[in-house]
């Protein structure tokens, strides 16, 4: 199962191109969380002095991104920056994602989150693709009833829009993570921040410069087949 799941993963990234032509979005997607809003006291350079920085730091409080990374043009899309990250704002999240091209076929990868398989994403999904049939109840019957009976329904591949997750601790086989450690080390590592609102808007303002400046797609060799050792 462990071996059929990583393949599954790994085929979406190497079909995403050809895919993308023919009009699928193919979006690897996941949370940030906990993104301090740190104020650093720094001594300003001076001739003959370079800038300094003090151990000590303002909280000004945490924000949460949950980022999407278009597989096949490396474009991060509709990212969302609030202060948290519960299960109607992870499908707002998806509901804003799919309306940028609403009759489109998505595929999304992302990880076993119970957030990413809940009642209010399948029911969504449910209303967007047509799926005229009894739901059931949550912890009771039905599609509803259980995480497993819910991700079975949202990874089918008979869908329109459709969820393929990775296994779990396999974190490094979702690409939006590699994405994640370039913000990491352009903008939130050595930050200054005034605000929970500043840090939002140098997140956003990077975003758009990555996908002017830098975005390309990430080459993946890894294929899903068992490593020697």
């Amino acid at each position: 199962m462990f071996r059929e799941q990583v393949k599954e993963v790994c085929d979406c990234y190497l079909q995403a191109r050809s895919r993308h032509e023919a009009g699928t979005h193919t979006v690897s997607v996941d949370e940030m969380t906990g993104i301090q809003a740190l104020e650093r006291m720094t001594h300003p350079m001076k001739p003959g002095q370079v800038e300094r920085r003090e151990f000590e730091y303002i909280r000004h409080g945490t924000q949460c991104l949950i980022g999407n990374f278009e597989v096949a043009t490396g474009q991060v899309i509709t990212p969302t920056v609030g202060p948290r990250r519960t299960e109607e704002d992870f499908a707002n999240h998806i509901t804003q994602t799919v309306a940028t091209d609403p009759d489109a076929e998505w595929i999304f990868i992302l990880d076993r989150l119970n957030t990413h398989r809940s009642e209010t994403l399948v029911r969504w999904v449910s209303l967007v693709c047509g799926i005229n049939i009894h739901l059931g109840e949550k912890g009771k019957c039905g599609i509803l009833e259980t995480m497993a009976s819910r991700t079975d329904f949202l990874a089918d591949g008979t869908h329109r829009i459709r969820f393929v997750y990775v296994p779990k601790h396999t974190s490094w086989l979702n690409q939006i993570e590699i994405w994640f450690s370039i913000l990491v080390r352009r903008v939130i590592k050595r930050g200054n921040f005034s605000s929970t609102q500043e840090l939002r808007q140098k997140i956003v303002a990077f975003i758009e410069y990555f996908n002017k400046t830098l975005a390309k797609p990430f080459k993946w060799t890894y294929t899903g087949r068992a490593l020697n050792i």
